[in-house]
């Protein structure tokens, strides 16, 4: 009989060990997502001001040498926090600013549009979580093209 009841106590304590560890899991997913979707949001916000910024005073845009290739100034962290502006002051519930990099960019196909290619970084509540998104603007004759990305791996 005391067998019996040891072997259902100890299925008892394994099972609540289970639930609890998974409840720990899932709490980690929810924290993770949320700081994740924080970040993109802070992201695509400073990527918007930027265009905005971008298309009322294009004479304040940087004026860096064009490239005739895709600008590549993004992909190096130092000289992202160089040049890169900061649209807003705050973001709530993140641990930074997001940031905004405008890198002006010559179309070789195409000689009479002016193009930019912005880059911003969005925080999460840790400054470990951090999303970057890219849009290619470009301006020709008056009409505007917006080409979005996500970039997938974070620059170095």
């Amino acid at each position: 009989m005391l067998a019996i009841v040891l072997l259902i106590s100890a299925m008892m304590l394994a099972t609540s060990a289970i639930w609890f560890e998974t409840s720990l899991a899932a709490a980690r997913a929810a924290t993770n997502t949320r700081d994740y979707l924080q970040a993109f949001h802070a992201a695509d916000s400073a990527l918007s001001l930027c265009a905005r910024n971008v298309l009322s005073a294009p004479g304040d845009a940087p004026n860096a040498p064009l490239s005739s290739g895709e600008p590549a100034q993004w992909r190096l962290e130092a000289a992202f926090d160089a040049g890169a502006i900061t649209p807003v002051s705050q973001w709530p519930g993140s641990s930074r600013a997001p940031q905004c990099l405008i890198e002006p960019w010559r179309l070789s196909t195409r000689p009479n549009a002016s193009a930019y290619l912005l880059t911003a970084r969005g925080f999460g509540q840790s400054g470990e979580s951090q999303v970057w998104l890219q849009m290619e603007l470009v301006t020709e004759d008056g009409a505007i093209e917006r080409h979005w990305r996500r970039v997938a791996a974070r620059p170095f």
